[in-house]
């Protein structure tokens, strides 16, 4: 008995301490034509003195085994290519590390002389010059105050404000978030976060995961022909293919919600794999440990995602290319019930006089086939149908007032005597999309992509209201039900492009670009020519200046050409409607920038740019007015202008720092700063501070791991991690106090709009990660405490009755925020 049970804690013994490892595995190929590079030599070369490594085989695949878990450097080379260096690479124990990795072709074809490749960083697009920036599932993770969401962590980017915390709006440059081009697989995509409203490209939780992505391109300004219907900036994502070889699992539960991921072969012999995520959120945790989240109302949402892989083969086994099917999406709900709250509680997602009930859903689905035709060219084309809705009713209350006049309050809750429907609408917006491109490398030096990018849309916005009047010293009155939107129409949308890269020399590269954007709603939505331009020189000293000049284009938010806007010569509420709108163009936008970039050793680097951004044919309102459609797409409501004209322009400029160390020695920090001015002209000719006008952004982030484990054979880590953000404040301007209160609803002053200016913003952030690996499993506890100060900053005024007969309240943003999870990959 005593053997037996030596022998059970020998085993049991064995399985606690030996060593962790995995596999690390994956394709090389050539970054342009995609075609697959036989006899790459592929090492890990940190892991002693005689590094695994592998060659790949005739497909360009490779296999390293035996890999330690941690925080890996992988070195790729082959005759005839720049070597690839990637640092901070994570090999974990409970998940295969798959590596596809393209290399740039060396001009000198000789290629005698080693040649690093693009360090961590640097855009994965091959046409971007400046203003754009690779990240990875890793960064997204790892940044405090990310949450996990590709937005939240790009707001730590240089030139990027991320100053609200109920929602994950990215303000670049001073632009309006509304001007962010979302694209996934070459497709322009719906707004992909959860309660999304007609307009915007933000919300409070996105729909789109970490760990359904592979590393991605972010811009901020100046980018290539390719992207088209964006003036402020473009996140373009790459979706992952599941593992091909073995089955995997991830389950998480946290705060934010309960969710699973699995993946696997379909076929190993065939090399097709399957991925399908799932999640559900009900935010009642954060009810139940007191944690404010703005509302007392609790959100739920659910969201889940596929991609199938399949290469294909010809009969005689020759490779004919690659066919993906993938698609994610997600519904949400909210019910913010005014009614039953009491006077002191709080809500900055809606209005405070009415019950709200709302629903969202977003989905897009799509096939990709992609084939590397030869050694030089490579074909990609997506179909792709994707889709939103927004779906909302209020009912208004009638608060009763005492004797003197004031809101009756009972129990510490106002005494309603009735509720009303005064609103109901429900919009759609449907989407068929093609996307198709050619890579041409005509030699080593010169690079050719040419594609077109199309969509035909069909429109659905239904919207009914009725106007709750409230004259001086009188009971509300409710006017008549008025139909504001009542569309069921289509419109095409047509991108062209070609674009070319040439080295020049070995040291000077040019970038240049023509899009072409057309939109049949209307005559006016066409811009024949787009030119992009860019220039990069290599200096001593591993330094390089760029500059790069681009016109850019988009289309209104599709809600605003079909609002049924009150006539000129009517103050009428019930009178006769028109659609006025229609008509609109395109905004339009110049970007100029000028960008400094030096490496300061090795896993360090220092990056300068200055820009100046002019925009026109902006939608102003005809009538005078301090209106401009570069004021919205960063609320939780819709606008109503009146008839809107193509008349207004505006001017952003500015310089900005960023100075970075990437994970090494077991550390990283990334500090970045911004010092700009964002003005914009309405109808009425006055220069202003657009909303979005903070004149500075700072953040400083760190991160140290430590390895808890005392040697290699019991590999745990903890990470520690900081965030400092400082941002200037939103502008705003003096309330017009009659009008607000007969429209029940906050009205500023228009003449002074955006002369005052909101206290700034400020927040700090701590994220603990704790990972334990083990054989084939790997376990993930983690904490992002977000505003551990509790910071208390401001988000705007708000129309809420009060005690005292008031109605203008200061609302302010989230307070502290733990968000919690574990994870288990296995």
């Amino acid at each position: 008995m005593k053997h037996y049970l030596a022998a059970l804690l020998l085993v049991v013994s064995y399985t606690l301490v030996a060593q962790p490892t995995q596999n690390v595995r994956g394709r090389i190929i050539d970054k342009e034509s995609k075609y697959p590079l036989t006899g790459a030599t592929i090492l890990i070369i940190d892991t002693g003195n005689q590094p695994p490594g592998a060659v790949a085989d005739t497909l360009g695949r490779y296999r390293i085994t035996g890999v330690p878990v941690g925080r890996r450097t992988v070195k790729v080379s082959v005759v005839g290519y720049k070597d690839a260096l990637l640092n901070n690479i994570i090999v974990d124990a409970g998940r295969e590390t798959i590596l596809d990795i393209e290399l740039e072709e060396a001009i000198n074809e000789l290629a005698t002389v080693t040649v690093k490749a693009r360090r961590t960083g640097d855009a994965r697009n091959e046409m971007a010059i400046v203003s754009a920036r690779q990240f990875t599932v890793d960064e997204a993770d790892r940044y405090a105050g990310s949450r996990g969401e590709p937005a939240r962590m790009a707001s730590n980017f240089a030139g990027v404000q991320g100053a609200d915390d109920s929602r994950n709006d990215i303000v670049i440059r001073g632009n309006s978030p509304g001007g962010v081009l979302w694209r996934v697989e070459g497709i322009t995509i719906p707004n992909p976060n959860h309660f999304a409203i007609p307009g915007t490209t933000g919300g409070p939780v996105s729909i789109i995961r970490n760990n359904t992505l592979t590393n991605s391109d972010f811009f901020t300004g100046a980018f290539p022909a390719e992207f088209g219907n964006g003036i402020a900036g473009v996140f373009d994502l790459k979706l992952r293919n599941g593992n091909n070889e073995k089955h995997q699992r991830s389950l998480q539960f946290g705060f934010l919600g309960t969710e699973g991921l699995l993946e696997g072969p379909l076929s190993k012999k065939a090399g097709s794999s399957y991925l399908v995520t799932y999640r559900y959120a009900n935010l009642w945790l954060f009810s139940k440990a007191g944690i404010d989240i703005g509302t007392q109302a609790v959100p739920s949402y659910q969201d889940a995602s596929f991609r199938l892989h399949f290469p294909v083969k010809t009969r005689t086994g020759k490779d004919a290319g690659r066919i993906a099917l993938w698609g994610f999406g997600g519904t949400s709900t909210i019910d913010i019930l005014i009614s039953e709250q009491e006077v002191s509680d709080r809500n900055i997602f809606g209005q405070n006089d009415r019950d709200q009930y709302y629903t969202s859903t977003m989905f897009v689905t799509g096939i990709t086939y992609d084939k590397a035709l030869n050694r030089k060219t490579f074909l990609k084309a997506t179909l792709a149908a994707s889709g939103n809705v927004q779906d909302a009713s209020h009912d208004y209350l009638f608060i009763r007032n005492g004797a003197d006049g004031k809101p009756l309050v009972q129990n510490n809750r106002y005494v309603i005597d009735q509720k009303v429907p005064i609103l109901d609408y429900l919009f759609k917006e449907n989407k068929g999309s093609a996307s198709v491109s050619v890579n041409h490398k005509i030699n080593p030096r010169n690079i050719l992509k040419a594609g077109l990018n199309a969509d035909q849309y069909f429109f659905s916005f239904h919207d009914s209201t009725r106007v709750v009047v409230t004259p001086p010293n009188t009971t509300p009155q409710i006017q008549p039900w008025r139909t504001r939107w009542s569309t069921e129409t289509s419109a095409i949308l047509l991108q062209p492009y070609v674009q070319w890269r040439s080295n020049l020399t070995e040291k000077l590269t040019l970038s240049a670009g023509l899009t072409s954007t057309y939109f049949s709603l209307n005559n006016t939505s066409f811009s024949p020519v787009e030119p992009r331009i860019g220039l990069v020189q290599e200096l001593p000293n591993r330094q390089k200046i760029s500059i790069a000049a681009g016109l850019h284009s988009q289309i209104q938010p599709a809600y605003a050409y079909f609002y049924k806007t009150i006539p000129l010569w009517s103050s009428s509420t019930t009178g006769p409607l028109l659609a006025r709108n229609q008509g609109m163009g395109l905004t339009k936008s110049w970007h100029y920038v000028a960008a400094y970039d030096r490496l300061l050793g090795r896993n360090m680097r220092m990056k300068l740019e200055a820009y100046y951004q002019y925009l026109f044919n902006v939608p102003v309102e005809k009538i005078r007015s301090s209106f401009s459609i570069l004021n919205t797409g960063a609320a939780f409501s819709r606008i109503f202008p009146r008839e809107l004209l193509n008349t207004g322009t505006g001017r952003n400029y500015g310089a900005e720092l960023t100075v970075e160390k990437f994970f090494s020695d077991g550390y990283y920090f990334l500090v970045t700063g911004s010092l700009f001015d964002a003005k914009y002209k309405g109808s009425d000719g006055v220069l202003r501070n657009s909303d979005f006008n903070g004149r500075y952004a700072f953040n400083a982030l760190v991160a140290r791991e430590f390895v808890l484990s005392r040697n290699e054979k019991r590999r745990n880590s903890l990470n520690v991690g900081a965030k400092y953000t400082a941002v200037g404040g939103r502008w705003y301007g003096p309330v017009d106090q009659q009008a607000s209160q007969a429209a029940q609803e906050i009205v500023y002053a228009d003449a002074t709009r955006n002369t005052l200016q909101f206290a700034p913003y400020r927040r700090f952030d701590v994220k603990l990660d704790y990972k334990n690996n083990r054989r084939s499993v790997t376990h993930t506890i983690a904490v992002d405490l977000v505003n551990v100060l509790g910071i208390q900053n401001v988000l705007t005024l708000s129309y809420a009755p009060q005690p005292d007969g008031s109605f203008i309240r200061q609302e302010y943003q989230l307070g502290f925020l733990p968000v919690f999870y574990y994870k288990i990959d296995f």
